[in-house]
């Protein structure tokens, strides 16, 4: 909601860069898209090497 009532503002401001940002907005998410699931596929790792190295710890501390 506050990102709406900004872009809002910047129309009532500057229409021509509101209505700029707000045709760009689908095209630099597209562009995105892949680094972000690149950062999901990264986390994912990151998790499971976490889970290896505390399994031998989970194990013995029961």
């Amino acid at each position: 909601m506050t990102s709406f009532l900004l872009w809002v503002l910047l129309l009532v401001v500057c229409w021509p860069i509101a209505l700029i940002g707000l045709f760009l907005y689908p095209v630099v998410w597209l562009l995105l898209l892949p680094f972000r699931l690149l950062g999901f596929a990264v986390n994912g790792v990151l998790e499971l090497v976490k889970a290896l190295f505390l399994l031998p710890a989970r194990i013995l501390g029961r």
